[in-house]
């Protein structure tokens, strides 16, 4: 050892483990978009794409109004248009090389140097412009752009081959999102180990770094095999996480069209898990319809937003910016308080109109089959499922430490400062982390194996709120006494 004389200072790691903060609400939709729009149509499929505002979106995936066909925009017109929440991670299933058709060819009129092609989908790099009998080149004789409605602007270049002509002849390819079936959105794993669809959720946290927090695919989710999948898909991501999804009840005219008809269709879509938030009716913001799982994944993460990403607040009973409440066809449905009550009985929120929309129902879809608070409270299921996620991710860095009593020791210290954080703020009554020795056998202890017990008991929502009100005979006579 070497000699010292004077004063010396050494840093030690810190015991407590400072937590690493998980995006609570982190939205994946999996869906259709426009993608002969985006920057690299070719290299937009089945790839997580991870989106922060509305420009970053549309040149990832591409934009259109087109809500119907292209399901992707309905979650960003919702969240970047509507409720002003961000992030998302898009999953896009439609592949141009295979969701496609040919595009007549047509002529077109050349105004002013520009000939409009009013088509949409078209895919620019297949487009065939011709001026009489030449073909015209990209670039040299001319340049395509798209315009606000997804048509192809086609600027004839003064000194080419079309400077003289007065119309074009244009042919091509358009993607097809009719193409698209469930199946696709579903996904699946090839032999080749090509990953598609709901299989792509795996390549989240290893692409992106980030942990799904809610799952949701509008417009596709009233089908009972997407449903399904979105379920199935809420569990063990990567082998670890969880998360939730919203689905959406049918309200088409094959679905429920009143209220009383919602049990018998969540029944029918097989919706029964606690990881899934069912809602009923299309939300209407002026003359825009979104899905409803949609505005509900937006008003969730708004809620998140507004009480520091901590997912312990129920999005129901939060205000909303829409117009009316839709069946899936755009007709308005007026529910009262007592209808809404019915609907939610049958563990499915829905929108009602009390001084402005809002958002109605804590229930998750597993109620009312199962009352066990941690399952039935949509606010108590994602507060379980996030603290979880958060406890992997804080202390993966512990793992092949030393299992002794200091490794114990810090992670029961740090989760209880936490803890004592929540109680204090009034998230949860209890939420205390334990080293159990009768928990940890010493076969187990030899096996590398540690186990910790947590207490965790975050409030639920106060859903039903009552007046008692009496009157007092005897204050009368009290009054009048004088």
């Amino acid at each position: 050892m070497a000699y010292k004389h004077g004063v010396y200072t050494t840093e030690q790691a810190t015991s407590l483990v400072a937590p690493v903060v998980a995006t609570a609400g982190l939205q994946v939709v999996i869906g259709t978009a426009p993608v002969n729009q985006a920057s690299d149509p070719y290299h937009c499929t089945n790839v997580p794409m991870l989106a922060n505002t509305l420009a970053g979106a549309t040149a990832a995936v591409g934009y259109s109004d087109d809500y119907e066909n292209y399901t992707l925009c309905q979650s960003m017109g919702a969240s970047f248009k509507v409720v002003n929440v961000a992030p998302m991670v898009l999953i896009n299933v439609l592949d141009p090389n295979k969701h496609k058709k040919n595009l007549t060819e047509k002529t077109v009129q050349i105004n002013s140097g520009v000939a409009v092609l009013e088509e949409k989908g078209v895919l620019l790099d297949k487009l065939v412009v011709k001026a009489a009998s030449a073909t015209l080149t990209a670039g040299t004789d001319y340049t395509a752009a798209f315009d606000d409605n997804g048509y192809v602007n086609i600027v004839v270049i003064p000194g080419g081959a079309g400077k003289s002509a007065t119309s074009l002849t244009v042919s091509g390819v358009q993607i097809d999102p009719s193409a698209v079936t469930p199946a696709d959105i579903v996904g699946a794993v090839s032999a080749a180990g090509v990953e598609s669809g709901m299989e792509c959720i795996r390549m989240i946290f290893p692409k992106l770094n980030m942990v799904p927090g809610i799952l949701i695919a509008p417009g596709w989710s009233e089908n009972a095999i997407v449903s399904a999948g979105l379920q199935a898909k809420t569990t063990r991501i990567n082998g670890v996480f969880n998360c939730v999804c919203i689905v959406d009840i049918d309200s088409s005219t094959n679905g429920a069209t009143k209220y009383d008809d919602v049990k018998q269709q969540k029944e029918k879509q097989a919706v029964t898990s606690a990881n899934c938030y069912a809602v009923w009716l299309y939300a209407k913001a002026g003359d825009v319809l979104y899905a409803g799982s949609a505005m509900a994944a937006a008003v969730t993460v708004a809620t998140d937003a507004d009480n520091g990403d901590i997912p312990n607040v129920s999005p129901s009973n939060k205000t909303v910016p829409i117009s009316a409440a839709c069946l899936k066809d755009g007709t308005e449905v007026l529910l009262d308080q007592e209808q809404a009550n019915v609907v939610n009985s049958f563990g499915v929120a829905t929108w009602l109109n009390i001084n402005g929309f809002r958002l109605w129902g804590n229930n998750t879809a597993c109620y009312p089959g199962n009352t066990d608070p941690k399952d039935r409270w949509f606010s108590v299921r994602r507060f379980f499922c996030w603290d979880d996620n958060t406890f992997i991710q804080t202390y993966f860095q512990k793992v092949d430490s030393p299992a002794n009593k200091r490794l114990i020791e810090a992670l029961v210290d740090s989760e209880n400062v936490r803890g004592n954080s929540f109680v204090s703020r009034g998230i949860c009554a209890r939420y205390e982390l334990k080293y159990l020795e009768s928990e940890n056998p010493t076969t187990n202890l030899l096996n590398g194996c540690i186990t910790f017990h947590k207490y965790m008991t975050p409030f639920g929502p106060a859903e039903d709120i009552e007046e008692l009100v009496e009157f007092d005979p005897d204050a009368l006579s009290t009054a009048l006494a004088q």
